[in-house]
This record gives C-alpha cells, structure tokens and sequence, in this order.
C-alpha cells in the first residue's frame, strides 16, 4: 500500500507530553487521513484516526485502521514523520 505523507509535526507542551499529527493519503482511497498522536514521556503512543476533511468511504477508514492495529511499519512510518519535525531529540 502506497502512502503519501501530506504534512507532519510534532509539539512538546508545557507539561513535557508530545501531540502530533501526521496528514496523509493512501493509494486507491478518495480521501485524505489525519492521525494525531499523544505521549506523555514520548516513548508510548496513542493515536487517534480520522479524515483529514471531507468523511470518505468508511470501508476504507476501517482498512487503514486496521492497518495501524496490526502493521507497526505502518504505524511507525505515519510516526516517524511526525518525530522527524521535532526539533528537540525525543528521549
């Protein structure tokens, strides 16, 4: 599966957790994803999916979700792009 990474960042709060947010596409779908990812110490992730705009086909929501469930490529491509904004090294 061909995944395009639109846009990433990643910020440090005042309470030193992380939240980033990784828009991308998927080859084949109509329409474009936005994961956001919270950590507070940056090395568990939570993740939370939705459309990056208009809702799409919900088959497709639930394949790339199934994705980030069972493919840690997947999910720590989408991550890593976030990270690699981060200007701080996240411990």
């Amino acid at each position: 599966m061909n995944v395009e990474i639109v846009k990433a960042e990643l910020k440090r709060e005042e309470d030193r957790s992380f939240i980033g947010r990784t828009v991308f596409t998927v080859e084949q779908h109509t329409s474009p994803y936005e994961i956001t990812f919270f950590s507070k110490r940056g090395s568990e992730w939570d993740y939370s999916l939705s459309f990056a705009g208009e809702p799409g086909s919900e088959e497709q929501f639930l394949e790339v979700d199934g994705l980030l469930e069972n493919d840690d490529d997947f999910f720590n491509q989408l991550l890593d792009a976030a990270l690699d904004t981060q200007e701080e090294p996240v411990e």
